[in-house]
């Protein structure tokens, strides 16, 4: 008989089932990844994998949806917190595009992982965006200038630069969003 595991437990495979996913989507690509591959990455039978996840599309939505979302809250928290507009909105844009850009840049299959999220989850990557949105008027408190501003801040991936560009353009960017601080 089968040992039941804690809920810790649980949420631990289901963290190392996500990490290992993510890792093998953007250097491998969806079509090309197999549950096998997921399950070597993350030291666990393919057994267990079934046990937590109904199927591959199952855990590429869940692992996206964990990996973006879970960005949203800590970038409130950095809407909040104390400073000016500039250091307050360049904190939020670390949360939100830096440290997630981080990890998608240097993966051969990035591109593909961002087509199928927003094929797979649509409502997931537009709620993804209420909440950027949000971040950024409670920074800005101007809903106009936010939606301008994310819209300047998709322009800025538009030939998938290397962190360093990435971030030089965004301090740019807030910058001019923030010149009255100057």
């Amino acid at each position: 008989m089968a040992q039941k595991l804690d809920p810790e437990a649980l949420a631990e495979r289901r963290t190392r089932i996500l990490d290992a996913a993510r890792w093998c989507f953007l250097n491998f690509g969806f079509s090309r990844t197999s549950l096998e591959d997921i399950a070597q990455r993350a030291v666990i039978s393919r057994t267990l994998l079934y046990r937590t996840f109904k199927d591959k599309e199952d855990i590429f939505v869940q692992c996206v949806d964990d990996w973006i979302l879970s960005r949203v809250q800590p970038a409130k928290q950095a809407a909040q917190q104390g400073g000016t507009v500039r250091q307050r909105l360049r904190r939020v844009c670390h949360c939100l595009i830096l440290d997630s850009w981080s990890e998608m840049v240097a993966a051969p299959m990035a591109s593909e992982f961002q087509d199928v999220y927003e094929r797979l989850r649509p409502n997931v990557a537009c709620h993804h965006r209420e909440g950027v949105l949000e971040c950024i008027v409670q920074v800005l408190n101007d809903m106009d200038l936010a939606q301008v501003f994310m819209l300047a801040l998709d322009g800025l991936f538009a030939d998938r630069p290397p962190l360093d560009v990435l971030t030089a353009r965004i301090n740019i960017l807030v910058d001019c969003f923030t010149k009255d601080e100057a």
